[in-house]
């Protein structure tokens, strides 16, 4: 194999790519999001500057995605927090587990999504809508809420689920020093909501060690919806480097 050949390689293993060197395009995407109240203390913990925390706000989500180019389907759950960088509002994504190992990787490698593999799962139950989230054979979460109660109007849900959100990307060198260290931003982009509703939910946290979602404790429900959309997600670009302002 020629030099050459070595650096179009998208990712490793050379000769079997852990994902495809493709754009995903997400059909039927079914997102169940909480978002709640928690200890502004917990958030100032692990929110990184330089974002900023205008309310101690958490959404909690878990998306069955039931078709995904080059992914197959899969569901994924995490915590995303509402945050505001410079002048513009969006949300830091601090943690996703996925049942997906493709998924995973290429969110990892390509754009920083914070992922790690376990078993979440969302479906219907007894005129509910169930998501839990299992980190090996331990219950982390559950969420439900009722099954499609109230309409709710598809540019509110639209603007729910396209805001701007950041992610660190930390890449190490071999001596173990951060070669990459930066803030980026991505956002969801050519996006049809095809329904969206609300209706009263609940959201338990369990602790776990490995799977600390819990350190963001829910003291109040705040809102809840269901929404099914086809988008495409955009690349991450960097917006801050923390290599350069040490």
């Amino acid at each position: 194999m020629r030099a050459e050949q070595v650096r179009q390689a998208l990712t490793t293993p050379l000769t079997n790519p852990a994902f495809a060197a493709t754009v995903p395009r997400f059909t039927d995407r079914e997102y169940l999001n909480i978002v709640y109240r928690t200890d502004p203390e917990a958030l100032r913990a692990v929110v990184p500057e330089p974002l900023e925390i205008e309310e101690p706000l958490v959404r909690f989500e878990i998306m069955r995605m039931n078709e995904v180019t080059s992914f197959g389907p899969y569901t994924e759950a995490g915590q995303a927090i509402p945050v505001r960088f410079g002048d513009e509002h969006g949300e830091y994504l601090h943690a996703m587990y996925l049942d997906n190992f493709p998924a995973t990787a290429s969110g990892r490698e390509l754009s920083a999504y914070p992922k790690v593999l376990a078993a979440p799962r969302l479906r219907t139950e007894h005129a509910a809508l169930v998501g839990t989230l299992d980190y090996g054979n331990e219950r982390v979460a559950t969420a439900t809420m009722g099954y499609k109660h109230h309409a709710l109007p598809v540019e509110q849900a639209t603007r729910q689920i396209t805001v701007p959100t950041y992610m660190l990307d930390i890449l190490p060198g071999r001596d173990r020093e951060p070669r990459v260290c930066e803030l980026v931003r991505t956002e969801i982009t050519d996006i049809t909501v095809t329904q969206a509703w609300t209706a009263p939910a609940r959201l338990q946290l369990f602790e776990h060690a490995l799977a600390p979602l819990a350190d963001l404790p829910v003291r109040e429900v705040v809102s809840a919806s269901h929404i099914l959309a086809d988008l495409t997600l955009g690349p991450a670009v960097p917006v801050h480097d923390y290599l350069a302002s040490a």
